[in-house]
């Protein structure tokens, strides 16, 4: 039987439903926003806006140091980023990542909790791939969901993240709680063969290695093969796709669980080379940076690399805020906020304009 490749129509436009490309005049626009938001956001806490800004661009970029700390926030928001771009390619709207981490993390942990005198050979693959395994199967059951029973994805992630902070937060404060540590709500210190190696003596660390070969590996994967061309068949017409013998079911477990790896080596790498333990509290909202940088790139996961960075050093800038103007450090939390919404705003302007399509 030959299907006819009949387009269906277009679907409502949603997030990762559509290419969201920004041009030069959307990042300008974007870029301009978020310095008025921003500036008006310092006035109101009482500071000048140029030199607020000026000491957050030096506290993350400003020395070597600078430069270390904002690589250590770019390397887990980098792998959660790639971890949600990935199921847009198929259309599915995943923010689990948070959750993902968590379970990682909690995977990692289990495992030099069961072998802790292991040599760092053995170790050190071992963990990652408990970390990898605990976050593919967290994202397993939203992927299952999707697949046999067409339950909302971004619902059943989003959920999901929570249930993994409070395992793991049952964990650290009872079964696994180091009782050295007095109240303090963590594990034992993870032995040094389960440490993963920094990069020049810094504290940045071999994740955001793993970060950049996931973006450029995945991004020729999905551009140059025919896997690629299935997801993109089945996310443009999947009545037609399945038509054809593709499984839409098949191919939502894969990518989403594969996206649950990445954002479970994060939630290790996060654990082994900056806590040196499981503690409660260890992601801080990275899962849902990285969600807001897969979307800014658009799904695109050479772009995620330079807007992870970009977002890092934002995070990374809190210090900054708190030596410089006495601001605690969440407001860089409420500037990544207006960087959203300024991109959000830009590019939503820019659609109603005709041109760019969110």
């Amino acid at each position: 039987m030959i299907v006819p490749l009949i387009k269906e129509p277009p679907k409502p436009a949603a997030l990762f439903k559509q290419p969201f490309r920004i041009p030069g005049l959307t990042v300008i626009a974007a870029a301009l926003g978020f310095l008025l938001l921003g500036s008006i956001f310092f006035l109101m806490v009482g500071q000048p806006p140029v030199a607020t800004f000026w000491a957050m661009i030096k506290g993350a970029f400003g020395d070597g140091y600078s430069l270390s700390e904002t690589l250590v926030k770019t390397a887990p928001i980098l792998l959660c980023g790639i971890a949600a771009a990935l199921p847009a390619r198929l259309g599915l709207i995943s923010v689990g990542g948070e959750g993902q981490l968590y379970f990682g993390a909690l995977f990692g942990t289990g495992l030099v909790l069961a072998i802790p005198g292991a040599p760092m050979y053995a170790m050190l693959p071992l963990m990652l791939a408990a970390s990898a395994a605990g976050g593919a199967l967290w994202a397993l059951i939203p992927a299952f969901l999707k697949a046999r029973m067409n339950v909302n994805e971004t619902i059943t992630t989003l959920l999901l993240n929570y249930v993994a902070s409070l395992f793991v937060d049952f964990l650290v404060y009872g079964p696994w709680k180091d009782p050295n540590n007095l109240g303090w709500p963590a594990t034992i210190n993870f032995p040094a063969a389960a440490k993963l190696p920094a990069l020049f003596g810094t504290r940045a660390h071999i994740g955001l290695i793993f970060g950049l070969i996931a973006a450029v590996a995945l991004y020729v994967l999905t551009a140059r093969t025919r896997w690629g061309t299935c997801l993109r068949l089945l996310r443009s017409n999947r009545r037609v796709a399945e038509g054809i013998g593709l499984s839409y079911g098949r191919q939502a477990i894969l990518v989403v669980c594969l996206g649950g790896m990445l954002a479970g080596l994060a939630g290790i790498c996060e654990t082994s080379a900056i806590q040196g333990r499981l503690q409660s509290g260890i992601s801080n909202g990275m899962g849902f940076s990285g969600f807001l940088v897969a979307w800014m790139a658009g799904g695109d996961f050479l772009r995620i690399i330079p807007l992870s960075l970009l977002l890092g050093g934002l995070l990374a800038s809190g210090d900054s805020l708190q030596l410089f103007a006495g601001l605690p450090s969440s407001a860089a939390l409420v500037l990544q906020g207006v960087l959203f919404a300024s991109v959000l705003a830009a590019g939503s302007l820019k659609a109603r304009k005709g041109g760019d399509r969110v």
